[in-house]
Order: structure tokens, then C-alpha cells, then sequence
């Protein structure tokens, strides 16, 4: 058995542990797949290239009413991939020969599992840490549908390579990963179905943005929303998805329905590490499991599953390692979130359903972005900014956005929120540029009423 100071398992946040701290231990680095983990192979950053592609293709035909008259001529979809990967790959081979270039590194590629206390197997080798850090990540979901292990099918880890576009594409899931992928498709010319068995779109978001996000793309793709699916087959046109309103038929099947953490799949219970009902691995607020020694960041040990918190929690880890007498906490108290779909939606704190169910006293304001003079020259006619607020306070108790740029509009909402500033601080406290979109933040804030 071959023994390390520091066992890192998953090379996307995780491979970030290994600060100067580390340069005089013995570590070891176990990968499975691709170095670089989900965002940068599969995840964030490639879809996001592929998005920005989307928006622009989805403007063309669409200026009409601006007085300009424009047409999408044509699709390169092989080039578009190209362009991709062709940047990322690169990326991913520099990180793997970097580590192996390291004295005090060991890369080890293959699957891992926990064999007993502290000690895994990864192709044929057994090893063991004085610290393992648990930062695999998490994979797709694949729902128990009857007949789809019987089709063919592609997750968000493989349907961005294709190496040509289908005519028809089904999508099964209403989340983030159905949004923004069903966006990328439909731009470039693929007919898309979206099925889902709740009646809305990105139904974990605020109400409002929910409803209108929903109403938005069903105008645009084929929606056969709030039907169970009954099954999955082959039809002679393709593969059918059967639900019990209607049946959908594509060339193409992509399952959207989420991820899981991948903590069984280590069976790190063998190791005496504790998972909750949903599979997240149990931690404390420094990152640690209830074993000694073992830590846990990112996707496998809390449902955010971002990369933004992956990160934090990797700063801490790094750090409590390191300097065991003086621990820090992650910072997890302000997490936003972005969908980068058509139209795009950011929030960050409670929506208005949590504080209703939580009996929370709150004042809102609703602002639509055509209330200012960039939403005039926009045109626009469906995006709003939303903020709820504590009454007695006047602290901002959430913010959600849906238009564009609404990932960047957040921003400033997430750091006065962050910094404990009132929402009337916020809203008078800075000059705001005009007449820049940033307006109807502050047009929003300082149209929270007084109790």
C-alpha cells in the first residue's frame, strides 16, 4: 500500500487544493475522466461558448422591429465545436502533464473506491492519506423511465460534441441544463421539444421568473409540460417519448432531469464517511466529514453544486489543511445563481414562494426594464427586475432578475447584500450611469414601499 500526506480525489476544484502550502508533500491526484473536471470539460465554460453562439444566432430574423432587417445564413456547427474544444482540450491536457511534471505529485487515472478505513483502490493500487480530500464531483441523472435504457441517448456530458446537428431534438428536464442547451439547439436551427412533468420551466426559481421564462420558451419550442411520461421507445421516425397527454418524437434524445453526487459511487461509507438521504457527503462548517482527516468540497457534498461554491469551499479546505489551529469557515451565506438560457435569469437570496411558506414579512418591488430609457431602445417587453425586502430592516431578502444581462445586473445586488447595505442604500447611495440598463436595479430598489 503506498502511502501520501495529502490524497485528492476529482481534478475540477479539487485540483486547485494544491497551494504552495503543499509543495513539500507527497500527494496524490486521482482522475477518472477528462483532468479539469465538469466545468471546464462539460459543464460551465464549453456550454457557455456554445450559448454565446446561440444569442447571436437567435438575434438574427429577430431586429425587425428595431428598423434593421437581418437573417441567419447559416449554421458551421463542426466549426463551432471545433472552436470549442479546440481551446478547451488543450487546457485540460497542460493541467494533466503539469501535475505529472511535479516531484510530489502522483497522478492516478481510473476510478476509485474506498476498500476499508482511509484507503483506496484505484486500478489495481491501493493507497491511503494522512488528509483525502473527497472533490469528485457529481454526474447526470438518468430518471428509471420505462424502455429508455433500451434508446440511445446523450446527457449534458456528451450531446456537445456531436459531430452533427439532428433535425429534431427531445429534451427530457425543465432545469437549467434543459434551458440553456434547448436554447443552443433551437438557435441553430434544431427543432426542439421540451418535456417536463412539471408545468413550468426552471420551477426551483422565484414564481414570477418561473411563469414568465415558461411562457417565453414555450413560444419559441415545442412544450409538453405537467404529463408524466409513461415511456421511452423506438418509432420508425426516430425515438418516441410517450407521455400521458401526448407522444413526442425526435432524432435525437438528451436526458436534463439533473445531477447526483457521486459519494456512493466512491463508497466512502467503507471509510466511515456519512451521506444524507439525497447521496451529499456530510460535512461540518470547516469542510470536514465525520473521519478524521477526510474533507469534502463542491458538487459532492452540497446541493448548489456550482462552481463558484466549489471554489470557496476549495480556499477553505486548502487553507484548514494547512494550518490546522486556525480554521475558516466557507462563506456560503450570499450563493447567486445564473441560467444562461434565452432569456437569461440570475437571482441570489430567498424568492418570494420561500418567504411566503416561511411566514417571513417582506415588501417587493417589480420593475420592468421597458420602464427605462435602455429598456426603450431595446424594445423590450418581458424583463424585470424583482427584489424582496425585510420591512423592518430594509435589508434585501432576495433579487431575481430575467433579461438580458441579467447574470451581470445581479452583481451589484450580491455585494450590497453581501456588505449588509438597506436596499435604500443601495438605491441612493451611488450615482447610477445613465441611461445604462444598471436603471431599473435602481429604479426596482427604490420602489420597495414603506410598511
Amino acid at each position: 500500500m503506498e502511502h501520501f500526506d495529502l490524497v485528492v480525489v476529482g481534478t475540477g476544484s479539487g485540483n486547485s487544493v494544491l497551494t504552495p502550502d503543499f509543495d513539500g508533500w507527497r500527494v496524490a491526484l486521482i482522475e477518472r475522466d477528462t483532468f479539469g473536471g465538469t466545468c471546464l470539460n462539460r459543464g460551465c465554460i464549453p456550454s457557455k461558448m456554445f450559448v454565446y453562439a446561440a444569442d447571436v444566432a437567435h438575434q438574427a430574423g429577430r431586429t425587425g422591429h428595431l428598423g434593421v432587417d437581418t437573417s441567419l445564413v447559416g449554421v458551421r456547427w463542426g466549426e463551432m465545436v471545433g472552436r470549442v474544444f479546440g481551446r478547451i482540450d488543450p487546457i485540460a491536457r497542460g493541467g494533466e502533464d503539469y501535475r505529472h511534471s511535479l516531484d510530489n505529485v502522483t497522478v492516478f487515472k481510473g476510478d476509485a473506491r474506498f476498500v476499508g478505513h482511509k484507503v483506496l483502490e484505484v486500478g489495481g493500487r491501493r493507497i491511503t492519506g494522512d488528509h483525502i480530500v473527497l472533490a469528485a464531483g457529481a454526474r447526470p441523472f438518468i430518471p428509471p423511465i420505462p424502455g429508455l435504457e433500451q434508446v440511445p441517448y446523450h446527457t449534458s456530458d456528451t450531446v456537445m460534441r456531436l459531430e452533427a446537428l439532428p433535425e429534431r431534438l427531445v429534451i427530457l428536464g425543465g432545469g437549467y441544463i434543459a434551458a440553456e442547451l434547448g436554447h443552443v439547439f433551437d438557435a441553430m436551427g434544431v427543432s426542439v421539444s421540451i418535456v417536463n412533468r412539471s408545468k413550468r420551466l426552471l420551477r426551483a426559481a422565484d414564481e414570477d421568473v418561473s411563469a414568465t421564462f415558461t411562457e417565453i420558451v414555450a413560444g419559441r419550442m415545442d412544450c409538453a409540460l405537467g404529463s408524466p411520461i409513461v415511456e421511452v421507445t423506438r418509432a420508425k421516425a426516430g425515438i418516441k417519448v410517450r407521455t400521458e397527454a401526448r407522444d413526442v418524437i425526435g432524432d435525437l434524445l438528451l436526458v436534463a432531469t439533473g445531477r447526483v453526487p457521486n459519494g456512493e459511487q466512491l463508497g466512502v461509507t467503507r471509510s466511515g464517511v456519512e451521506l444524507d438521504r439525497a447521496g451529499y457527503v456530510v460535512t461540518d462548517e470547516f469542510c470536514r466529514t465525520g473521519v478524521e482527516g477526510v474533507w469534502a468540497l463542491g458538487d459532492i457534498c452540497h446541493s448548489a453544486q456550482l462552481k463558484h461554491t466549489a471554489n470557496e469551499d476549495t480556499r477553505a479546505v486548502a487553507h484548514n489543511i494547512a494550518h490546522p489551529d486556525d480554521l475558516r469557515r466557507p462563506d456560503h451565506s450570499g450563493i447567486p445563481h445564473a441560467v444562461f438560457a434565452h432569456p437569461q435569469v440570475a437571482a441570489v437570496g430567498a424568492t418570494e414562494q420561500a418567504l411566503r411558506a416561511g411566514n417571513q414579512p417582506y415588501v417587493k418591488a417589480v420593475r420592468p426594464y421597458g420602464d427605462t430609457a435602455y429598456g426603450w431602445a431595446m424594445e423590450d417587453t418581458t424583463s424585470f427586475v424583482k427584489v424582496l425586502a425585510d420591512p423592518a430592516t430594509r435589508l434585501l431578502l432576495g433579487a431575481h432578475i430575467i433579461g438580458p444581462q441579467a447574470p451581470t445586473l445581479i452583481q451589484q445586488l450580491i455585494q450590497g447584500r453581501q456588505f449588509g447595505l438597506t436596499t435604500d442604500q443601495m438605491a441612493r447611495g451611488q450615482l447610477y450611469i445613465h441611461p445604462a440598463l444598471t436603471e431599473v436595479v435602481e429604479q426596482a430598489l427604490l420602489d420597495l414601499p414603506y410598511p
